[in-house]
């Protein structure tokens, strides 16, 4: 795992030895030498078959970034300047990322009879691989008997993680999730909002908000990150909420309340997306600030000396076309 993780994906960078070192790892997941157990090179790795799973997943996820520019903008790390910082790859690069692509119908194949593994981590490791698989666009004709491999595991007897899990990524192939907004666990169902069916989207933003109104409890429910999402659980809610909202005022009192509560982070994931959505076309000094704007940037103001909400987003307030300092914002007010 150790010369997977370094030589062939580093940081999740694609190379022209990927592709093949992918089609390896996928042949031998059910032969006894991916089934040995061995001593870890790294505390983190799980053994196999988890930790070869894990690492289809996370070629998968590198081959499906840029194919949906809108699905990528919903990741927590999404930032504006990430699109105007992208590049055109290389012949080797594209050679990678298309080679890559290619495979997945064969990952896919061998990761399936794992959704159904009598091994409660073993099941989570391979849907954590299977979501960004059936992403691609080739194996929509996969997901109808996907959805009904994971489903089976919704029983009374599995647990919160797999539940979330399964929501997830049902929503995420696109399927039906409305029986499981209702779900008696709200884990499951925030899960299941993350991406809802149109018709279900008041339903499902009700639902995020409500998470968002406690941040702390809902990244306690999963200590350890679900397969797929690393970071606090709240900042995939949190993208989720903005991206579904059709207008700011729809989240302005849920996402204002998180600008004014207290902390700082160094790398900022809440309060810069937040502003970006309330200013979505950019600031325009033509027209008036609505009421919603206006509370916003008041609150980054009267919190900036405890939180840095200003000078920890400058990035952000200059992709929303805003004066980059507390005294430039006051000027607005």
């Amino acid at each position: 795992m150790a010369a997977l993780d370094m030589g062939v994906l580093h940081q999740g960078s694609l190379y022209t030895v990927t592709a093949p070192a992918a089609l390896f790892v996928a042949a031998i997941l059910d032969h006894p030498v991916g089934l040995a157990e061995h001593e870890e090179h790294f505390p983190w790795d799980d053994g196999p078959p988890r930790s070869l799973l894990a690492w289809l997943g996370q070629v998968a996820e590198s081959a499906a970034h840029g194919e949906d520019p809108v699905r990528d903008r919903t990741d927590w790390q999404w930032a504006p300047w990430h699109d105007e910082g992208r590049r055109e790859h290389d012949p080797d690069e594209r050679a990678a990322l298309h080679a890559c692509r290619e495979i997945r119908p064969t990952l896919y194949d061998a990761v399936e009879p794992f959704l159904s593994s009598l091994d409660t981590h073993v099941r989570e490791v391979a849907l954590g691989a299977a979501v960004p698989l059936l992403s691609a666009p080739e194996l929509a004709d996969r997901v109808p008997r996907a959805a009904k491999l994971v489903r089976a595991q919704l029983g009374p007897a599995a647990g919160r993680r797999e539940r979330a899990s399964v929501a997830r990524a049902l929503g995420s192939w696109g399927t039906d999730t409305s029986d499981l907004l209702a779900d008696s666990d709200p884990a499951v169902r925030v899960c299941a909002a993350l991406r809802p069916a149109p018709a279900d989207r008041p339903r499902a933003l009700a639902v995020l908000l409500d998470a968002l109104r406690d941040p702390r409890r809902t990244d306690g429910w999963f200590p350890e990150p679900l397969p797929g999402l690393d970071g606090w659980f709240r900042f995939t809610v949190l993208r989720a909420a903005l991206a579904l909202a059709e207008t700011f005022e729809e989240v302005a009192p849920v996402t204002i309340a998180m600008v004014t509560a207290d902390g700082t982070s160094v790398t900022e994931h809440e309060r810069g997306p937040i502003l970006l959505r309330a200013f979505a076309g950019g600031y325009d000094p033509t027209h008036p600030l609505t009421p919603a704007q206006r509370s916003l940037l008041g609150a980054f103001v009267d919190t900036d000396e405890a939180t840095g909400g200003i000078a920890g987003n400058v990035l952000w307030f200059r992709a929303a076309g805003l004066p980059e300092n507390r005294e430039g914002i006051t000027a607005l007010l």
